[in-house]
């Protein structure tokens, strides 16, 4: 029955397919962008993605997003026939990327459970006035103009006597073993299909009511027998060959073999053509089978046979059309692929991870420290297990690094936005959009992100007139870069604008009174004053716009940067422009860590940021009568932290000779930690603290050890400040 379908795992797929279409589509579009016109490709490919979204929106009976995937199809498709040279090509842009938003938010609201009633009506209404524009302005005022004639899909078929101009196919297509619900697929197909169609029959026939033939597809093929006045070659545009499709072979045939269906009925087995065979073997086979036919007075048309699936039989009236068949891509071409749901590999990481806690227990239990014990062979064993664990966490890893640039096609889309919205001539560069980061990381950074990019083209690139003023000669321009260095990614955007004002932020800041009245300006570094931008509240523009102030949302910036263990360092020379950085992990899972303890607490620093270990004598030391100590060391001033004393412990180390110092860097600024003894160097799975438990400044997780204890995860970052 229709009510047992599974509609679950087609609104997943549904969800899944238009997603990835609607960023491949908007990479096109912003990709071009700047050009005076769309390329061919380009235009080819938005009008299948277009074609795509409404067959499927129409199958699952989103009316809205098929009428607005239809009319932007109505218009590539004017473009792709008619070539018109008048279209205006910024406004052009403007209508994709409006229908991409509105089909993302329906979307959104489909897979947030809620109904997908957006009102389209609008957005369709401006495409058809745009139609118009560049049918009437172009050179044949658009007269006989061809129209793009969407039909609705009909579960059932009065065929219609074949005029002069029809045309009749077999078609058979080969689905990946690995396509899941092939029948949909399938269904997709002849949806696109019934656009041309005079008559069409396929087999399976139950596509949306027996979930089972979607396995009978994957085994036997997909079979359809198509009526239609068109080429073999649109016959293909419209079923295309994609990450489902392996293979669609297409055969013309006259009107008695379309009417004797996916068998010839004949009491004599028609030759059967297996399509696996060589061009070679279908040639001889048919060559053979057309000599042995004696010629047949004429004979009455005959009744057409009830159509009863059977072995799809080929006999083409143009052979050579067969050769396309040596041209097949090899199998398994497209399986290296498949799709997993971000939650099972989540589910996954957290096992590796508490795979690495075991096997930390495992080989630091006690019971291996009996004196005499030969552990010769466990030793061996060990060592494999770890290399294997270590193997894991490895390609779990990689399995969960995702490139930036869909990230980084968001931010193009903010700087054409509002470019485009505040009157400003924008170029936006992408570099090393390709580097991967963990999806987790992903995730914490697109907010920052956009904030950066905002003010970067609201407050930091001036107006077109005043950049003409100043006697730039260059249009404004943003630069969003990344790269890896040391375990970290550095994600820079780049402008340049003005650059801040110095003098500008300190008065700001002095009126707030967040500088010390008793230090003068000049005592603070640019980059302490920088700084202050992340403040909360902190703001240089004097009303707060659409796209807000350099200052506003800066401190959402830090809080979510310091949230990843990550950090902002901002950059700028008034009058040619400002650089904010990022700096943050490349994932937040499994890090290198040095055990240490105080008094009977342990915990855990991250090694990237240790840069040496010392031990200190008392001399060394410099006390401040305000309580502040500093040590000397090779010439250099650091200020030192007594972990011990910082979190108010009992039983640790007082004196510096006692226990060991570890010199720490975070972003050029250096400080000492006295700890009382190194337990030594472990992988570490973080976890965070529990949200029952306050917030406690330098602490950034925790994490079990060999022996069962809990470990606190120091913040290297917020220690410094």
């Amino acid at each position: 029955m229709a009510g047992d379908f599974n509609t679950e795992s087609m609104l997943d797929m549904y969800l899944f397919e238009n997603t990835q279409l609607l960023e491949q589509l908007q990479e096109t579009v912003l990709e071009q962008k700047d050009a005076d016109s769309f390329d061919e490709d380009s235009i080819n490919e938005i009008f299948r993605t277009m074609h795509t979204i409404k067959g499927s929106s129409g199958i699952m009976m989103f009316d809205n997003i098929t009428a607005v995937s239809h009319k932007l199809e109505d218009v590539f498709f004017y473009l792709r026939e008619s070539h018109p040279d008048n279209v205006p090509h910024v406004e052009l842009v403007e209508h994709v990327l409006e229908v991409e938003d509105f089909i993302s938010n329906e979307m959104e609201k489909i897979r947030n459970g809620d109904p997908a009633d957006g009102d389209a009506s609008d957005i369709i209404a401006d495409l058809d006035k745009f139609l118009n524009m560049i049918k009437n302005g172009g050179a044949d005022g658009g007269a006989g103009a061809p129209e793009n004639v969407h039909e609705e899909p009909k579960h059932f078929y009065i065929a219609p006597v074949a005029s002069a101009a029809s045309r009749f196919y077999k078609i058979f297509i080969h689905f990946f073993p690995e396509t899941e619900m092939a029948n949909v697929h399938a269904y997709k197909t002849v949806y696109a299909l019934k656009e041309i169609a005079e008559d069409i029959l396929y087999s399976p026939e139950e596509l949306l009511t027996d979930e089972k033939c979607g396995e009978t597809i994957i085994k036997e093929g997909f079979r359809v027998l198509l009526q239609a006045q068109c080429t073999e070659e649109e016959v293909r545009d419209l079923i295309g060959v994609g990450y489902d499709i392996e293979k669609v072979d297409v055969f013309e045939c006259d009107a008695n073999q379309f009417l004797l269906g996916f068998d010839f009925g004949d009491n004599e087995p028609a030759p059967q053509i297996d399509l696996e065979s060589s061009v070679e073997v279908i040639e001889a086979k048919q060559e053979a089978a057309q000599a042995q036919e004696a010629p047949k007075p004429a004979e009455k048309k005959p009744e057409t046979p009830k159509i009863t699936p059977g072995d799809f039989v080929i006999q083409s009236k143009e052979p050579g059309r067969q050769k396309k068949l040596a041209k097949d891509k090899p199998k398994g071409e497209k399986a290296a692929f498949i799709s997993v749901n971000v939650s099972k590999m989540d589910q996954l990481m957290d096992l590796i991870g508490e795979l690495v806690i075991s096997e930390s227990v495992v080989l630091q239990s006690s019971d291996l420290k009996v004196p005499g014990l030969n552990l010769d062979n466990f030793n061996k064993a060990a060592a494999q297990l770890a290399s294997i664990s270590r193997d894991l966490q490895n390609v779990i890893m990689s399995m969960r690094m995702v490139p930036l640039t869909n990230t980084f096609q968001k931010m193009n889309r903010i700087v054409f936005d509002v470019s485009r919205k505040l009157g400003k001539d924008i170029e936006f560069v992408m570099v090393g959009d390709s580097t991967e980061v963990d999806k987790n990381i992903i995730e914490h950074i697109s907010d920052p992100l956009m904030h950066l990019v905002r003010n970067a083209v609201d407050h930091g690139i001036e107006t077109n007139e005043e950049r003409e003023a100043s006697g730039k000669a260059e249009k404004g321009k943003v630069t969003l870069s990344a790269k890896t260095e040391a375990g970290k990614v550095w994600i820079s955007v780049e402008d340049n604008g003005t650059g801040l004002n110095r003098d500008k932020i300190l008065a700001k800041a002095r009126k707030q009174g967040i500088l010390d009245d008793s230090k003068p300006d000049s005592a603070y570094t640019d980059k302490e004053v920088y700084q202050l931008i992340t403040l909360p509240g902190f703001s240089t523009n004097e009303q707060v716009t659409e796209y807000s102030g350099r200052g506003v949302g800066m401190d959402v910036v830090v809080q979510n940067i310091q949230a990843i263990g990550g950090a902002l360092e901002i950059d700028s020379t008034p009058g040619f422009g400002s650089i904010m950085s990022l700096k943050i992990p490349l994932t937040l899972a499994i890090i290198d860590g040095i055990v240490m303890e105080v008094g009977t607490s342990s915990f855990v620093m991250e090694t990237g940021v240790i840069k040496q270990f010392i031990r200190v004598k008392q001399d060394m030391m410099i006390h401040e009568p305000n309580g502040d100590e500093f040590v000397m060391i090779r010439g250099e001033c650091y200020p030192v932290i007594r972990l011990g004393k910082w979190y108010g412990l009992e039983e640790y180390q007082e004196s510096v000779e006692d226990g060991v110092m570890l010199i720490l860097e975070v972003e050029d600024r250096k400080i000492c930690l006295l700890v009382d003894n190194l337990v030594g160097e472990q992988e570490i799975v973080v976890k965070p603290i529990p949200s029952y438990v306050k917030k406690v400044r330098g602490l950034s997780g925790c994490t079990q050890l060999g022996d069962g204890s809990i470990a606190l995860i120091l913040d290297a970052p917020g220690l410094v400040e």
